[in-house]
């Protein structure tokens, strides 16, 4: 090389570094806009406030903020009489679906009848107010039903303690309101996304088949069966009382269960008849009734459902329990079936909101949620939430607006004024076909199988949730599915994600992962060895961070690549460090003294503020240099380039 190069590449190099576009190492924040950052992303992360930096009036500043906190205040004033039409059709259509869904799911939950059409009535026309997603449609669902009922009944018989266990359900609702509405006014939905889609997966597949099961006692006519949920105990049930079973009522809900699947199977072909699966269980109550009048079906081992009560919701503040005895199972009770029944109804409302390009927020539902079901504690109702499959029906029934699940309150309220009386000869067995029929579409067999595919651990997990709930109990394996999940979160956080970055081979200038692209030269021929942090260090992950850091140069000094040359600069990219704690901190110390020692440089490439400030406050950025910090990977390596 002449002297005219090496005179060229110092001019470059001057030049180079002359350029070098330096870090924004300025003042660190005070304590309070940090706090306020934070406490806002966390707990605001949809902004709520960012309309009222516009607004000077305080009248149009308080408007806002009622229009935010009650979201019927922002689509009821541009409302029109041809968007009711589309959801009074909606409205009439879910209602339908209401009435024996109702019916069948208080059955399940092991209280009278006429509050599960209460629980259509109230409930409904909160949520109007209050919820935020135009195409939920309120109403009750069988596995919250089904967990009440078996929790409940730990303390008090649905049979020969009627009037207790019914009042623990009202006390369970309520706690469960307060659970949702405290969730959402601390702006705490992050709590609901512990419960992952494989756990829900599973537990729901888990309760469909639970329930299912149970469901033999109607189509089979039996008269003595258990209050235990397993699978084991609900064959042993099936099994024991073999003299009891009715044929006739084994024809009859087969019938009935053909006609619902019929339904489903033509709707599947045809989207555009949704209305015919939407009016199959109302169907099968119709004629279940018809043919238990005429038939005197009673007479002939078909029990019906029995009198149905007419009339509103009676206030139900005086049936509380709060006694010590029954407390701790109303609170259980209230809080399981709360988080279950807030999570089906969030991930339903998202997933249709998703398909409209739209976003409903978390923390409004959980609100909504809340106060429907403390309301609804209060006037007779039980848990209520968002139910997929009549949400779908309300979708697909052209709903536009929340106003169908107000138009679904006046058809329950006219119901129950003068149409409740004929309800009471539905038979048994039509209730339990149709909770059979909607539990078959719960059980995702092919979603698991996917899980199995892309990865086995969400497949270990939904399995544990599936297996958990069928064959111990409902909460346990909610428990073991969300304890699977949570294990394999903080295995994320302890063994964080962490690479080597070598030269891509070309032209252009490219840094990637050595391990995903095996042709990238290491970095080490020069001299320096190019690492990436993608996760914050915190005391969970800060030794394992070190202990990878050191292990990658031990390896580049030679443990694996004798023959190359010294490392002499260590890079540690940090654009993926979001935060570190004084633990992390400490390990970078011992990183630096440690390579110190060894001769060897460490620099730092595009640290976060989060992580700049510590940095700084710490004097660590003092103790390895100012000119050690640098903005981008290429301007680092260059760096290392010139000095070598």
């Amino acid at each position: 090389m002449t002297s005219s190069d090496h005179s060229d590449r110092d001019d470059d190099g001057d030049r180079n570094r002359h350029h070098r576009r330096s870090v924004n190492l300025g003042a660190p924040r005070s304590f309070g806009s940090v706090l306020k950052y934070c406490s806002l992303e966390t707990f605001f992360p949809d902004d709520p406030f960012c309309a009222l930096k516009y607004e000077t009036s305080r009248r149009r500043r308080a408007a806002e903020v009622v229009r935010y906190f009650v979201p019927i205040c922002r689509w009821l004033p541009d409302y029109t009489f041809r968007v009711f039409t589309c959801d009074l059709l909606a409205g009439v259509t879910i209602a339908s679906l209401a009435i024996p869904q109702g019916i069948s799911y208080a059955e399940l939950a092991q209280i009278p009848p006429v509050v599960g059409l209460y629980s259509s009535f109230v409930p409904p026309m909160i949520y109007a107010v209050f919820g935020s997603s135009k195409h939920l449609a309120v109403g009750t669902v069988a596995a919250c039903s089904l967990l009440l009922a078996a929790t409940v009944e730990e303390v008090a018989s649905p049979v020969h303690q009627k009037d207790l266990f019914l009042n623990l359900v009202f006390t369970a609702t309520l706690f469960a309101g307060f659970t949702q509405f405290l969730l959402g006014i601390l702006r705490l939905g992050i709590l609901v996304d512990f419960l992952s889609h494989s756990t829900i997966t599973g537990f729901m597949g888990g309760t469909a088949v639970i329930i299912s099961l149970q469901q033999m006692k109607g189509i089979l006519g039996l008269k003595h069966f258990t209050t235990k949920t397993s699978v084991v105990e609900v064959l042993k049930a099936i099994f024991k009382n073999r003299q009891e079973w009715n044929w006739k009522c084994f024809v009859a809900g087969l019938i009935f269960l053909v006609v619902l699947q019929t339904t489903r199977f033509v709707k599947k072909k045809r989207p555009m008849l949704f209305w015919v699966s939407a009016i199959g269980p109302m169907l099968v109550v119709v004629s279940g009734c018809i043919f238990s009048y005429f038939a005197q079906a009673e007479k002939h081992g078909f029990p019906i459902v029995g009198h149905l009560k007419k009339g509103i919701n009676e206030s139900s503040i005086g049936r509380y329990n709060f006694n010590s005895k029954y407390l701790l199972t109303s609170v259980k009770a209230g809080v399981i079936t709360g988080l279950i029944a807030l999570v089906e109804g969030i991930a339903v409302g998202r997933s249709f909101a998703l398909s409209s390009n739209e976003q409903i927020d978390g923390n409004k539902e959980m609100v909504a949620y809340g106060l429907m079901n403390i309301i609804g504690s209060m006037t007779s109702c039980y848990l209520t939430t968002g139910p997929f499959s009549k949400t779908a029906v309300n979708v697909n029934a052209g709903c536009r607006t929340p106003m169908t699940n107000v138009v679904q309150a006046i058809c329950m309220l006219m119901v129950l004024l003068f149409l409740a009386p004929l309800f009471s000869y539905t038979p048994q067995v039509a209730l339990s076909a149709i909770i059979v029929s909607a539990m078959l579409g719960l059980i995702k067999y092919k979603e698991a199988y996917r899980l199995f595919k892309t990865d086995k651990f969400d497949f270990l997990i939904c399995m544990s949730a599936f297996l958990g709930v069928s064959f111990i109990s409902m909460d346990v394996g909610l428990v073991i599915s969300v304890g699977l999940a949570l294990t394999r979160g903080m295995l994320y956080i302890a063994r964080p994600s962490s690479c080597k970055l070598g030269k891509l081979p070309g032209n252009v200038i490219l840094y990637r992962d050595v391990e995903q692209y095996p042709e990238a030269a290491g970095g080490d021929e020069a001299g320096f060895l190019v690492l990436q942090l993608g996760s914050p260090i915190y005391f969970a992950n800060a030794n394992y961070v070190k202990e990878r850091i050191l292990r990658w140069v031990r390896e580049e000094q030679g443990l694996k690549n004798p023959c190359k040359d010294k490392v002499k600069y260590v890079l540690l990219d940090l654009g993926g460090v979001t935060a570190i704690d004084s633990t992390g901190l400490e390990s970078l110390f011992e990183v630096h003294r440690r390579l110190e020692n060894e001769g060897i440089k460490m620099l730092l490439i595009n640290p976060r503020i989060e992580v700049t400030e510590k940095l700084m406050v710490t004097k660590f950025i003092d103790k390895i240099g100012v000119d050690a910090v640098f903005l981008s990977l290429e301007e680092a390596i260059e760096s290392c380039s010139y000095s070598t």
